[in-house]
């Protein structure tokens, strides 16, 4: 990164944070109970909501990490952000107005008032508290990503800035300050991806760049060294002549030339490696490359382990999203039920229209940034992009632009699960109030910390997957199965929670700390969807109707609170 791109994206940051604070500080200005920390009093309009629920989505897997998918696996990874757009059509016709409807301040509150269970809210709050830790690791991570590529700093001040940006805004104003922050950086983040895209795609266009998906493997555009900071297993799809500098195979080599065989190679710490125009790009060792036509089309892989990922990761952000605890509080915000309603038709509309420019980025990125398969850094493509394709000063504005939408994702959805969390473990404490609300943010925002060193390089979009998993196997059932039917009961509830969201939450932290894995253990802790989330469905309506006995007694007047409009339920 040269130094104007650097002074630029400083310069970029500095504002974006100054435009936080300031938001944030405005926020607290209103604030005075507990209701406004929470929920901000109810008092939200729809699309003021619904700009502030697209803020709080598009976190760092949907900024960064998309692109670095699309650019290693292609067309399969377009389902991700289809997915998610999905999942909030799913939210719209199954959740948003009824739960908005049962005046449950969190999801823990609802649980325990539609169903009369001390023992089920404290589950549910496990649940919403693991789904918030692992959201924050891709936040936090990619903070670290972004500043130590922009900047060359260390990977713990990105870590530290969010974390106290998120901080300050949080803990001074809730949820309404994060509303105004959110609502303002859902724009700044468009703008900041979607300019320097059309910018690279007309350059692209212009200077008659290749077909992204019409060769093979990807391949050098020019001569390229590569800096290997640490150690990597890579895989040439083919014979490569380089000039190595460092150890390669275990033996140090002293600027020569090299022929090194199609296969798997060990590349050690320190080494540069020059590839000439021409040479196929390696790939780290952990990731498995499309090339050419499969490349560009859906489940190119076809079969197997393959087809099962796929659509269990598809399922995972579909249910995923209609539970996210940070996007259901959102619904709580506003005046009611029909306005609930029209924020959630807006979001799919706004999500989509951000979701086609991390899609550009990931395609140039085959022909610009192919060395990142190289190093497996796949969540720098956005970042590296306008420079590697419009170098000096146009190119250092472009980075600067996409620097601030990249913060602007990282803060915006800490800000929003650090609500959540935060509301749901001062809801649960006898003295509930501002206190108790800002000791949940603090807590909130450590309790990362103890796994986030030693995940590894995984992309965003990779351990985000994680905290979707939890919440379509635990919080998705409970809410489909609380509003649409009236024989659930609270060990029905529990037994699902249980099973689905601890067998999940296994799997993630397995997989944070004793992977890397491979075969079929290796897809069934990274995408556990497809199995633990029906099994959830399964265990809750089982058990229930084995105590079907102990079915609340309100239940058939909670239901009517659920479903009739709220103008007769309130009389």
């Amino acid at each position: 990164m040269t130094v104007t791109a650097t002074a630029a994206s400083l310069s970029a940051l500095a504002a974006l944070v100054g435009m936080t604070a300031a938001l944030g500080l405005y926020g607290r200005r209103a604030v005075r109970t507990t209701s406004d920390l929470l929920i901000a009093s109810r008092g939200v309009t729809p699309w003021w909501n619904a700009s502030a629920i697209g803020g709080e989505y598009i976190s760092a897997a949907a900024y960064l990490g998309t692109a670095g998918l699309v650019l290693a696996y292609g067309a399969d990874m377009v389902w991700l952000p289809m997915g998610a757009t999905a999942g909030y059509v799913l939210l719209q016709a199954f959740v948003t107005a009824p739960l908005r409807r049962s005046g449950a301040y969190t999801i823990s509150d609802f649980a325990e008032w539609r169903l009369g269970s001390r023992a089920v809210r404290r589950i549910v709050t496990g649940c919403v508290c693991f789904v918030g830790w692992f959201y924050l690791l891709p936040q936090f991570q990619g903070a670290g990503v972004t500043l130590r590529v922009l900047t060359g700093a260390p990977v713990w001040a990105g870590w530290a800035l969010v974390i106290a940006v998120a901080l300050l805004v949080v803990a001074s104003g809730g949820m309404r300050s994060i509303t105004a922050v959110q609502a303002v950086q859902f724009w700044v983040k468009l703008v900041a991806v979607a300019v320097p895209a059309v910018a690279l795609l007309a350059l692209w266009h212009l200077d008659g760049g290749a077909d992204p998906a019409s060769a093979g493997a990807p391949t050098f555009a020019r001569d390229t060294r590569v800096h290997v900071g640490h150690g990597l297993t890579v895989t040439l799809p083919a014979d490569t002549v380089v000039t190595v500098r460092g150890p390669v195979d275990g033996v140090p080599r002293a600027g020569e030339r090299l022929r090194l065989p199609a296969g798997t190679h060990t590349i050690g710490p320190g080494a540069d490696v020059d590839f000439p125009p021409g040479a196929p790009v390696p790939h780290a060792g952990r990731l498995t490359v499309q090339d050419g036509d499969t490349w560009a089309m859906p489940f190119g892989h076809g079969e197997g382990l393959g087809l099962y990922a796929g659509y269990s990761a598809m399922l995972g952000v579909l249910l995923g999203t209609m539970g996210l605890p940070h996007i259901l509080m959102r619904f709580y915000t506003n005046a009611s039920g029909t306005t609930a309603r029209r924020t959630a038709a807006a979001v799919p509309a706004l999500l989509a229209l951000f979701s086609v420019f991390p899609v550009l980025y990931g395609a140039l990125g085959r022909l610009y940034t192919p060395d990142l398969l190289l190093t497996g850094d796949l969540d720098a493509t956005v970042l590296l992009l306008p420079q590697r394709m419009l170098p000096g000063p146009a190119g250092a504005l472009l980075t600067g632009l996409v620097a601030a939408g990249a913060f602007a994702a990282f803060i915006s959805t800490s800000c929003g699960i650090v609500v959540a969390i935060a509301g749901t473990l001062s809801q649960c404490v006898r003295r509930r109030g501002v206190t108790a609300f800002r000791a949940g943010v603090v807590l909130a925002l450590a309790a990362p910390l103890a796994l986030l060193p030693g995940i590894g390089p995984q992309g965003a979009a990779n351990v985000v997957t994680m905290a979707l998993c939890v919440s379509a196997c635990s919080l998705c059932p409970l809410l489909v199965l609380g509003i649409w039917w009236r024989g659930l009961t609270a060990p029905g509830a529990g037994a699902g929670l249980l099973l689905g969201g601890g067998l999940s939450v296994a799997a993630g932290v397995a997989r944070l700390v004793a992977g890397p894995f491979t075969g079929w253990p290796a897809v069934l802790l990274t995408h556990p969807a497809m199995l633990l989330a029906p099994l959830s469905f399964a265990a809750m309506v089982a058990v229930s109707l084995l105590t079907r006995r102990r079915v609340p007694r309100r239940a058939e007047r909670a239901l009517a609170r659920l479903h009739l409009p709220e103008d007769i339920t309130a009389r």
